[in-house]
Order: structure tokens, then C-alpha cells, then sequence
């Protein structure tokens, strides 16, 4: 019953996403932008981009693009719509299906990014699989942790700056971690050397879907 219900408001997510492309194609639009302003930034014409700093740039970008996907996921629900779905849908479906299609939404912008990203800037990854999961998990943790925080902004009056409050927090640390492993992927060192990290991530991400599993109940009837 529940799957059923994931179900349906899945479809229902994507459905209102395909009527509003604007969001997305400004989604977009601010990635590709933001990886020309880099470019042109850094002057790479006259040389290449160090290593470091290709790293840190690109995962700036995905910090800043995932806010800007997710951040509406609660906060742009109208009162009456939040109302109409308290009466026919549980809360737990209700968060599921938001982490879920958040985090598809983010791993399309996460692959669209680092294609535009490696066609501008240049590819130094020597380890692309261990890139590919850390992308995975980096993309899966900010949804995750952000639609979080959205369904807790959305009770305020001041959403946007509660977003920040309780979001950074959280994020900076994963944000080092996945910067961390990146790096690891970019030198083309093997996957165990960046095993702790990775356990580590696929805590946080777990960790954070159960409490809002068991959480957003609460939050809900407020």
C-alpha cells in the first residue's frame, strides 16, 4: 500500500516538474553558466586549471545547484494543496517519494553537470569509478539532507534563511568528504583507499532517511 502510494506521487512530482520546465531548464541554465563564468575566470586559454581547484569548483557548483532543486520541494507547496494532502496520502509517502524524485532529479543534474563540467574545463579523473560512486552518494546525501530541511523550512515564515541554518551544517562535512574522495578518484587511487569515506557517507544517508521516515509524521500534523 504504501510502494502503491510512493507510486502515485512520484508520477504526480514528475508530472508537475514537466509542466513547470522552467525550473529545471533555469537549473540548468545556472550550471552551465557557472562552468563558463569558471572558465573564463581561471583564463584557461593560457593554461590548465590545478587539480585542487578543478575539484573544489566542481563540487561548489553541485552544492549550489542542489540547493537550488531541492529548496522548492516543500516551500513552494501551497497551503491548500498541503492541506488536500494531508487527507488522502500518508506522511511517510509523502517524504519517500520526495527524497526519491529529488534524488533522481539531482543525480540528472549531477551527470548533466559533470559532462558540461570535463568539456570546458578539461577531464583529469583517473579513476572514474570511484568518481561515479562518490557522485552517487554526494548527489543522494544533499537530497536527502536538503528535502530534510525543506519540509522544516516550509513550517517557517523566513524559508530561506532557515534552509541555510540548518542545511550548511550538515552539508560542509559531507561536502568535505565527497571533495576528499574526489580527489582520491582524480590521483586514480583505488577504491579501499577512500573505504571510510564511503562508509561514512552511506551513514549520514542512511541515517538521515530514517530519521525522516520516523520524523516527518510529527512534522506533518504541525
Amino acid at each position: 500500500m504504501l510502494w502503491k502510494e510512493i507510486q502515485l506521487l512520484l508520477r504526480k512530482e514528475v508530472i508537475l516538474e514537466w509542466r513547470q520546465r522552467y525550473a529545471l531548464n533555469g537549473i540548468l541554465l545556472y550550471v552551465v553558466g557557472a562552468v563558463f563564468i569558471c572558465y573564463l575566470s581561471f583564463n584557461l586559454q593560457q593554461g590548465t586549471l590545478k587539480v585542487v581547484t578543478w575539484n573544489a569548483l566542481f563540487w561548489i557548483i553541485m552544492l549550489f545547484a542542489a540547493v537550488n532543486a531541492v529548496a522548492k520541494s516543500f516551500v513552494q507547496e501551497r497551503a491548500g494543496r498541503a492541506i488536500y494532502y494531508y487527507t488522502v496520502a500518508s506522511p511517510q509517502g509523502i517524504i519517500i517519494s520526495k527524497i526519491i524524485y529529488n534524488t533522481l532529479l539531482l543525480l540528472v543534474l549531477a551527470t548533466a553537470c559533470l559532462l558540461v563540467y570535463m568539456l570546458v574545463m578539461g577531464n583529469p579523473i583517473q579513476n572514474m569509478g570511484l568518481f561515479a560512486v562518490n557522485l552517487l552518494l554526494g548527489a543522494s546525501g544533499f537530497s536527502v539532507t536538503l528535502t530534510m530541511v525543506s519540509s522544516i523550512a516550509s513550517k517557517a515564515n523566513n524559508n530561506s534563511s532557515l534552509m541555510a541554518i540548518l542545511g550548511f551544517p550538515v552539508i560542509i562535512p559531507m561536502l568535505l568528504m565527497v571533495i576528499k574522495v574526489s580527489k582520491n578518484a582524480i590521483d586514480g587511487l583505488a577504491l579501499s583507499v577512500s573505504y571510510d569515506e564511503i562508509m561514512t557517507l552511506i551513514a549520514i544517508n542512511t541515517i538521515v532517511v530514517v530519521l525522516a521516515y520516523i520524523l516527518f509524521p510529527f512534522l506533518w500534523r504541525t
